[in-house]
């Protein structure tokens, strides 16, 4: 990233998420609102500010595909792509907001239109599964497979551009969600898989470090980076909506991020799944910015 300016690009989608019984809709969609209450806008100091509101929330399931929201998620996808690619012709550094990790769809669309990226997957989840494995039919749990090509058209051939990435081209890191049957699909992929456990054992700063070689050795036109806050331990970052035990500590995710975010071909980043509602009193997004922002000062600082 080093020294470019910054965009912060506002994408506050929750289609892709079933919501719970107990809500009107899931609360993800305030992530941006939420963060800049906290004072993230004022010191990321953006060049500029872009947004993008969604389509209306429902809990809509489209049969065709076996994705709920599909239509609308398509069509955000668009729009999308659309502000991107136009903010991917300049010099900058595009940090994402979500919204839930459905927004990956559109914004693999606009990075496919302007050349050959790999992606940097971190999350809790693979997110590499189909309609029939999935419990809730939801796309955020669904978002790797997709942009690899995987599944109906209606999502993964948007403006005719399947695949968005080539497997080859992708790191998923930090899974730990061990079935056997969930994790099967991205094991007989072409993805490189790094589950939490295998991470730690290959090391944080030599797992990005290999990802990095993969760039240079295919000549990509550069890489973007994905981020689920559930990869984090649960301690420390509770208010997602799909949790499990244990999750990268801060010291973690920092020696992950940082040799990505030095490295010239970053092109952008997106935040997803922090959930305002499950945080009432900022006390874990608080904690989240802190961090976050010491390791992304050290990217822009970094030469």
């Amino acid at each position: 990233m080093n020294s470019r300016e910054i965009n912060i690009i506002e994408f506050p989608s929750n289609l892709g998420l079933k919501k719970n019984a107990t809500e009107v809709e899931p609360g993800v969609k305030k992530l941006p609102d939420w963060l800049q209450t906290f004072g993230f806008h004022e010191q990321i100091n953006p060049k500029k500010v872009y947004r993008i509101e969604p389509p209306v929330y429902s809990m809509e399931m489209d049969e065709e595909s076996g994705v709920r929201n599909a239509d609308k998620i398509a069509e955000y996808a668009i729009q999308q792509s659309k502000l991107l690619k136009e903010r991917l012709n300049e010099d900058t550094f595009q940090l994402i907001l979500g919204g839930d990790c459905s927004i990956l769809i559109g914004n693999s669309v606009a990075l496919k239109q302007k050349g050959e990226f790999g992606l940097f997957y971190i999350d809790g989840h693979t997110d590499f599964i189909g309609p029939e494995l999935s419990h809730t039919g939801g796309a955020a749990g669904m978002d790797l497979a997709i942009v690899t090509g995987h599944g109906h058209d209606k999502l993964t051939d948007i403006l005719s551009e399947k695949p968005y990435f080539e497997e080859a081209h992708v790191f998923c890191v930090g899974n730990r969600e061990y079935d056997e049957d969930y994790v099967k699909p991205i094991i007989n992929s072409g993805i490189r898989y790094f589950d939490l456990k295998a991470v730690r054992a290959n090391g944080f700063e030599s797992t990005a470090k290999k990802f990095l070689e993969l760039i240079h050795q295919r000549n990509l036109d550069g890489f973007f980076i994905h981020i689920d806050v559930d990869a984090l331990n649960d301690e420390i970052m509770p208010a997602v909506d799909s949790r499990e035990k244990d999750g990268l500590t801060y010291e973690e995710f920092s020696e992950l991020l940082k040799p990505l975010l030095s490295s010239d071909k970053a092109i952008g980043m997106e935040v997803t799944i922090l959930d305002p509602n499950l945080d009432r009193d900022g006390k874990y997004t608080k904690e989240f910015i802190k961090h976050f922002l010491e390791i992304f000062e050290y990217g822009k600082a970094s030469t």
